[in-house]
């Protein structure tokens, strides 16, 4: 048995995994904001919560502990470093979970769980090199090869969001701000508030990204304009992955996955900016829905990390 716990955005969730893969406890509850010490006690409350329901203690030691976290632990400094979530920025928050929890403690960047959990028994399984990427709150990804999870020197492997854009259009230039403090990142167009907020820069108008999905199924010009741009720069930024690492598949996740069409779509318009006569990479859909990050922290006491 193992614990996983991923901490995100707006909510927490924590599952008691087996080794066959079965989930034997599961538990979600709002994440605070703005508050380190509350974020370290919630996760510890959450943790003793599904050990109990997993009859983890009562008939072995304390099961080690897996959290996904919204950004990296520096290898320099050993704090929380690159975190959207900004408030976890500068903590040793390994040390402090792992005293909070009396028990081993992993942490991995939230996309790396991600793409784990997929490559692991997800829709990556069986690929060599799996990039996974989550297109929600924000925008990351991750590398698995051979079932490992690449990390660099730098813990920055994957760090694909905070690329630019490649190959701008007219009107793309310089791009919209990014927290990272530089403009037009790949997180501020394919991110769902980036998404968003590009549907709202054309029309006037403010919507939710599932409200312009269904505007665009009813002929919405405006939201099927919005959905086009979408598709392309979520081509070229692909493209540019082909162009570096060529995996054999890539998966999606996060609340943007959910749109079919691009499924579809993309794959249809990489194939001009990829430096290849022919693609055969597959775009898969998630296997494990919003489950998948939280299944891949779990994972990290059963598939290694390497630089």
């Amino acid at each position: 048995m193992r614990i996983g716990v991923d901490l995100g955005g707006t909510k927490i969730e924590a599952i008691a995994l087996g080794d066959d893969g079965a989930i034997r406890a599961r538990r979600r509850i709002s994440a605070p904001r703005d508050d380190y010490t509350a974020t370290i006690r919630a996760i510890r409350d959450l943790v003793q919560v599904v050990d109990s329901e997993a009859n983890i203690i009562r008939f072995g030691p304390p099961a080690p502990v897996g959290v996904g976290i919204p950004g990296t632990i520096s290898p320099a400094t050993g704090l929380v470093k690159n975190a959207n979530s900004v408030w976890l920025i500068g903590h040793a928050m390994d040390h402090d979970l792992q005293a909070a929890l009396q028990r081993p403690v992993r942490l991995g960047n939230d996309a790396n769980c991600f793409a784990l959990s997929e490559a692991a028994d997800g829709a990556g399984q069986g690929y060599r090199t799996v990039f996974g990427v989550i297109l929600g709150t924000g925008c990351g990804a991750g590398i698995v090869v051979n079932g490992q999870c690449l990390l660099g020197p730098n813990a920055i492997a994957g760090e694909w969001g905070h690329n630019p854009l490649p190959w701008p259009e007219l009107g793309e230039l310089p791009g919209p701000d990014c927290y990272c403090g530089l403009q037009g990142c790949n997180e501020t167009w394919l991110s769902g508030p980036g998404f968003e907020a590009d549907y709202a820069r054309a029309s006037g108008t403010p919507r939710q990204a599932t409200d312009i999905v269904t505007l665009a199924e009813l002929g919405d010009a405006q939201a099927e304009a919005a959905l086009q741009r979408l598709e392309s720069r979520l081509a070229r930024a692909l493209a540019g992955v082909m162009n570096l690492l060529d995996p054999d598949a890539i998966v999606l996740g996060g609340g943007l996955s959910n749109i079919e069409r691009l499924y579809a779509n993309v794959p249809k318009l990489w194939q001009r900016w990829a430096f290849s006569d022919h693609v055969t990479t597959p775009l898969l859909r998630n296997r494990h829905g919003d489950s998948s990050g939280v299944r891949g922290a779990a994972w990290l006491w059963r598939i290694g990390e390497r630089n």
